[in-house]
């Protein structure tokens, strides 16, 4: 979800607060403009900040520091404010009956007393009667058009004051986990490149982290690999890429296997027999996928008796940190019915979650706080139980999508899941051993 506050409005809102961030819990035109939906999002969440926006142009909110729920009570909050906007100024409406400040009602949105009500009566409305509870010029605040086109509401989110994960933010360390991959080895000595296969729905960055990965060895931002926003997905082949160390360099021992995208439909974007497939290295490179069903034994291309080399030794799901709340059913269970499959092969996972800039204010602002935002540990954890997979199997990166020179910052995100992908695939590797020497003893 993209917020619609503008930067500077962001900015005058979080001066209002101590210069915290807002992360974006709820977005009508998404979620519905009905109480139901605006509680669902938002009880027991707090502080919170609402917007409400109209067809005027008019931008105007409300603060309040206590968590919403469906009581039908009024509480009691000194602290809570209204507001809006002249241009980028804000003007500030301060509450003037306390033990009235905020009415916890199920069938509208945001209700500030009885002055300010979003999404009144689960429709796209405001309803407004300014004086007893907060004191402000309604023409000044709406313009006098009570139309809602948009309602969002915000947490105001607290940096920790301590990362929860460590990471060492320096060139050292960046030149450290490069030298890594340059010369890591299969524990195999039949396999020379770890294979890592992306699995994910369409746009969240399976080609772009390529990209990135191998913008970061050539020394440059490039884009080998087709990748941008579409509704549908732009890999519509099975790619095999192997990093290049340099512009002439040997190839990494690494190769990121991008998929085509899911999709919900049925017959549409990957088809889960073609991942099965893909694991067992029957597809060949450049395979075009078709949707409508999955490469056959007979077929030309197949390949019937692949190596170990040719098989999948790590799966990587992809997700797009921004769209985790929103993520439907279906595709929730068509990822689970992929892991289901990875799981009976042996086959260890990851998950990356792209696009934390987008999604939180903190990270946006510096990449250094990705471990720092709580909210961002929260979407992990929402990541990981959509997905089945642990917490400890997620990554946040950040991809190179519109920058044109290389962030240092960036990049120790972006081969730090590299690293922890090579740890999996001697994971793989030390299983077949271990399967292998059991095998022999029982003989």
């Amino acid at each position: 979800m993209n917020s619609k506050l503008t930067t500077n409005q962001e900015r005058a809102i979080c001066s209002q607060l101590g210069n915290f961030k807002l992360k974006l819990l709820y977005k009508a035109s998404i979620h519905g403009f009905t109480g139901a939906a605006f509680h669902l999002r938002c009880d027991n969440q707090y502080p919170t900040v609402c917007v409400g926006y109209n067809n005027s142009g008019r931008v105007f909110g409300g603060y309040t520091r206590r968590p919403f729920s469906q009581s039908g009570q009024y509480v009691n909050d000194d602290q809570a404010f209204l507001f809006s906007f002249s241009g980028e100024k804000l003007n500030k409406y301060p509450c003037i009956n306390a033990p009235y400040a905020v009415k916890m009602h199920s069938n509208c949105g945001p209700y500030f007393g009885e002055a300010l009500v979003f999404v009144n009566a689960s429709q796209p409305i405001v309803y407004c009667n300014p004086g007893q509870y907060y004191n402000f010029n309604a023409a000044e605040m709406h313009g006098n058009n009570l139309n809602l086109t948009e309602c969002e509401v915000y947490q105001v989110e607290t940096e920790m004051e301590k990362p929860w994960r460590l990471v060492i933010w320096d060139t050292k360390r960046k030149a450290g986990m490069m030298e890594s991959i340059k010369f890591y080895k299969p524990l195999n000595s039949s396999v020379t490149q770890a294979r890592v296969l992306l699995v994910g729905p369409v746009g969240v960055g399976k080609s772009s982290f390529f990209n990135s990965i191998n913008s970061i060895f050539r020394g440059h931002v490039t884009s080998q690999a087709i990748s941008g926003s579409s509704s549908t997905s732009l890999t519509t082949q099975f790619r095999t890429y192997s990093v290049k160390a340099g512009r002439e360099g040997k190839p990494l021992p690494l190769v990121l296997c991008d998929t085509m995208g899911l999709e919900e439909g049925v017959g549409a974007g990957l088809d889960i027999d073609d991942i099965s497939n893909i694991l067992k290295g029957h597809l060949p490179d450049r395979y075009q996928f078709n949707p409508s069903g999955p490469l056959q034994s007979e077929a030309h291309g197949f390949c019937k008796s692949p190596d170990l080399k040719d098989k999948i030794h790590c799966v990587t799901y992809v997700l797009d940190a921004s769209k985790i709340s929103i993520m439907t059913t279906k595709m929730e269970e068509k990822l689970k019915a992929i892991r289901r499959k990875v799981n009976l092969m042996g086959i260890p996972q990851l998950l990356l979650l792209t696009k934390g800039d987008e999604a939180c204010a903190l990270v946006r602002e510096d990449i250094r706080n990705v471990y720092k935002s709580g909210y961002i540990k929260d979407l992990m954890q929402e990541a990981a139980a959509r997905v089945g997979v642990p917490l400890s199997c997620i990554i946040p990166v950040k991809n190179y999508s519109e920058e044109l020179e290389l962030d240092t910052n960036t990049d120790i995100l972006l081969l730090s899941a590299v690293v922890q992908m090579l740890r999996f695939v001697d994971n793989f590797f030390d299983e077949i051993s271990d399967q292998l020497s059991s095998l022999t003893t029982e003989k």
